[in-house]
């Protein structure tokens, strides 16, 4: 049993999901990379999870909240089919019986909403969705609750960010290309957790897509 794994948010956490090991979950054809965990079956989690062909869920609850994006294959449940882009939010106290019948490859967090926070969320990201950011970055906005805002970060080739601090913490999640700073490089599916108040300088040498998440570390 894994338990408190990588959760102390005052700590700096890089995994490299790339030379992790699979590990099966307690759901038949279902794979996960635990990166953040309370406990193995419940509590705060984040994980990366594959489901492999012909996957069923039965349906089940989530008590504080689920934060879902699709990465590789379709994503389903009984409101729909999600394919790799889609960013899903179901909210404290909804239940669902997720599947995929070909496969897939998703992004999860669980039970760690707001309470109040009770909007529910589908968005299957398009090219027309961009918004311009600082300097050369483009912005897919997500969500945002309070202090938290989720979104998707688009990186030309060679840009360099200018050095910043974080109220409330980062999180990152590398969907493309390869992110960098100072103290590191992520690869491909790597994620990264910087605590209140950190401060970095990134830079990416290839066009780079990551999905950040910022203020939600204020604890």
């Amino acid at each position: 049993m894994i338990e408190n794994f990588n959760m102390n948010f005052n700590k700096k956490v890089f995994v490299n999901t790339g030379i992790e090991t699979w590990i099966e979950s307690p759901a038949n054809n279902v794979l996960r990379i635990p990166l953040e965990r309370e406990s193995a079956e419940s509590g705060h989690t984040t994980s990366l999870v594959r489901y492999l062909p012909e996957t069923k869920f039965k349906e089940h609850l989530h008590p504080l909240g689920e934060e879902i994006y699709v990465l590789e294959g379709i994503f389903s449940d009984e409101e729909g089919d999600y394919p790799a882009g889609t960013y899903i939010r179901n909210p404290p106290g909804t239940r669902h019986a997720p599947f995929s019948r070909d496969g897939c490859l998703i992004f999860v967090k669980l039970n760690q909403f707001d309470p109040n926070d009770t909007e529910n969320v589908r968005i299957v990201t398009r090219e027309q969705g961009w918004r311009q950011g600082h300097g050369n970055l483009l912005v897919y906005p997500l969500h945002s609750f309070g202090t938290q805002n989720t979104a998707l970060v688009k990186w030309p080739a060679r840009e360099v960010f200018l050095p910043h601090t974080h109220f409330g913490g980062e999180e990152i999640f590398v969907i493309e290309g390869t992110f960098m700073d100072e103290h590191g490089i992520y690869p491909k599916y790597s994620w990264l957790r910087s605590p209140h108040m950190s401060q970095h300088h990134p830079r990416v040498e290839e066009e780079t897509v990551i999905l950040v998440k910022t203020g939600h570390l204020l604890e």
